[in-house]
């Protein structure tokens, strides 16, 4: 029976991005910096975590030696010296962007060669037109915001007057796109996904990646909170990805998590949603059990990027990867002979590094499954080795890019 399991820690890097300095990101390393923190005690939280970073079974299938080979350095507390137990290496992104649509759809190999549109780190920083054409076809009054922002500072500082005007608030960040939040209950839910809809046609001519819905509820600026019910509204991939591919051939795409709304909803036969990691992971099995020969699971982790990456949460984010960690086993255990599943990150968020926005990084690529063999993967050149390697594993024709890996690995009996 031959399956794939796709994992995204979403933004966990391992540094070294060779062209990390055109993006301002020249030294990030979400995982190293994070374990470094760790182990100078930076990373303890009362009632949370204490002490060095621990990632058992991550180190055994490779983190730790992912990491090393991408940077030169072993991140602290990863000390795994059995021999690993997967395939393990690093890839470097190719697309022009270190946003979430272009480092998945370079896993599911389709790089992004073009140039996303993004808006400048001004006030205001939407073009005019766009604000005019946007509040006349919403009918709303106005909006707030309008300039780069974090999305749980804004909601400080707009909230309360969201709730009395009813003007959406928009905001954007150094990434590509155009976030749109309202309250869940003043406001209603359906009523900002219409908005996020006028939004997306709006800016499809400035080449913006997505557009987010980023509904909250709360009753002042000490309460406001974002809500499990976000939506990203993305232009979807320019060419046929992984996922259309699976499809295409007879067999099933079950997403969990992002995934659906990063690639457009194409290429998705289920869609499993569900609050944060925990939960997410509980869905991924799920999605595994139900899983037939020749189906794809994919799930996005996104607490790491969003709860713990963009707010420089270190010790948040650390938490969650030990959890995570802990959680690997299960996933083992759902696996069946001739399955493989890999764990990969599509950019870096280094909570360690200034601003609030995502680190240009290389990230892990660890690969393991019931009989397969144990070695390194070295240097890929582009995520969309990992597509490659997923559709010849699923018995695919090759695509236009990417170069599998899968000949290195030797099953056992």
């Amino acid at each position: 029976m031959a399956r794939a399991v796709i994992f995204v820690l979403d933004s966990l890097g391992i540094g070294g991005a060779e062209d990390a300095g055109l993006f301002g990101d020249a030294g990030a390393d979400t995982l190293g910096h994070i374990a470094a923190g760790c182990a100078a005690g930076r990373g303890d939280r009362d009632g949370l975590r204490a002490g060095p970073l621990r990632l058992a079974n991550l180190d055994r299938f490779g983190l730790g030696a992912a990491a090393e080979a991408s940077t030169g350095a072993r991140p602290a507390g990863l000390t795994h010296a059995a021999p690993i137990e997967g395939l393990w290496g690093y890839g470097v992104q190719t697309s022009s962007g270190k946003d979430t649509p272009s480092g998945h759809w370079e896993i599911a190999g389709v790089p992004v060669t073009s140039h996303w549109g993004y808006f400048p780190d001004t006030r205001p920083c939407f073009p005019a037109e766009l604000v005019s054409a946007f509040v006349a076809r919403a009918g709303v009054p106005g909006i707030l915001g309008d300039k780069h922002a974090s999305g749980t500072a804004i909601l400080e500082e707009l909230g309360e007057e969201h709730i009395r005007s009813a003007k959406p608030i928009l905001y954007t960040s150094t990434d590509s796109v155009l976030q749109i939040a309202a309250h869940e209950v003043h406001f209603g839910l359906d009523r900002l996904y219409e908005l996020c809809q006028i939004a997306r046609e709006l800016v499809d001519a400035l080449n913006i990646g997505r557009v987010i819905a980023r509904p909250f509820s709360g009753e002042t600026a000490a309460s406001f909170k974002r809500t499990a019910n976000r939506r990203d509204y993305a232009t979807p991939p320019p060419e046929p990805t992984l996922l259309d591919r699976v499809v295409e051939a007879g067999a099933k795409v079950h997403a969990v998590g992002k995934i659906g709304d990063i690639f457009a909803h194409r290429g998705i036969s289920t869609l499993r949603q569900a609050p944060d990691n925990k939960a997410m992971f509980d869905r991924a099995l799920e999605a595994v059990a139900e899983a037939g020969t020749g189906d794809l699971v994919f799930a996005n982790f996104v607490d790491f990027d969003s709860l713990f990456g963009h707010r420089r949460d270190l010790p948040g984010y650390a938490a969650a990867l030990e959890a995570f960690d802990r959680r690997i086993p299960e996933l083992e255990a759902a696996l069946r002979p001739g399955d493989i599943a890999v764990l990969t990150a599509d950019h870096g968020n280094d909570p360690t590094w200034r601003g609030t926005d995502h680190t240009r990084e290389q990230v892990p690529i660890l690969v393991f499954g019931p009989g397969l063999g144990p070695g390194p993967l070295g240097r890929r050149a582009t995520l969309a080795d990992i597509g490659a390697s997923v559709a010849a594993h699923l018995g695919l024709a090759p695509g236009p890019h990417g170069t599998s890996f899968l000949p290195l690995a030797a099953r056992g009996p």
